[in-house]
């Protein structure tokens, strides 16, 4: 019986090394990985019915179940550090009882902005996973590119791309709707 592919997509792996240099290398991201990211799409969705950003997350514990997961909440808390990030990030460390999550996993269907990379890193998130990238407001590929900087203290495995059509699909959709657009 011949392997098959079934179930495993492509995604971009992004490596942060000395003096800010990038490893961007192809890699193969497994079926666990893209339930993981269709949880934060549902969380994304979520978040768009409340008026909110599209923006979902799913946090992962080290053993591999999802540990936490919410969409952004800025309207709804009149918080603007409410994004689906810092929320999963707040409710383990509460959860744990710690700061600091290593081992843990996070699937953000939107490249992180710069204030949540930075909780990412100050939190020991083992790896990030993202869907779509993020131009204009990214702080991991684009814009502060915290991760690359010489003050971060830990930088998680960086992929990129995975449901990236889907994330952004939704993004456009919103975007379109707010404009009065169909």
């Amino acid at each position: 019986m011949r392997p098959t592919n079934a179930g495993i997509r492509q995604s971009w792996l992004y490596l942060f090394g000395p003096n800010a240099i990038i490893l961007k290398a192809k890699c193969i991201m497994s079926e666990k990985a893209t339930r993981h990211m269709a949880l934060a799409l549902k969380e994304a969705e979520a978040a768009a019915s409340r008026s909110e950003v599209p923006v979902g997350a799913v946090l992962v514990a080290p053993d591999g179940r999802p540990f936490a997961s919410d969409g952004n909440r800025t309207l709804e808390r009149n918080d603007p550090t409410a994004h689906a990030e810092i929320l999963v990030i707040r409710h383990a460390c509460q959860a744990t009882g710690s700061q600091r999550l290593p081992g843990f996993d996070l699937y953000v269907t939107l490249e992180p902005c710069a204030m949540c990379a930075a909780a990412i890193s100050f939190a020991r998130i083992r790896r990030l996973y993202f869907a779509a990238p993020d131009p204009k407001s990214g702080g991991v590929e684009h814009g502060a590119a915290f991760f690359q900087r010489d003050t971060c203290h830990h930088a998680p495995e960086v992929y990129g791309g995975i449901a990236e059509t889907e994330a952004a699909d939704l993004l456009k959709r919103f975007f379109a709707a707010r404009r009065g657009e169909n």
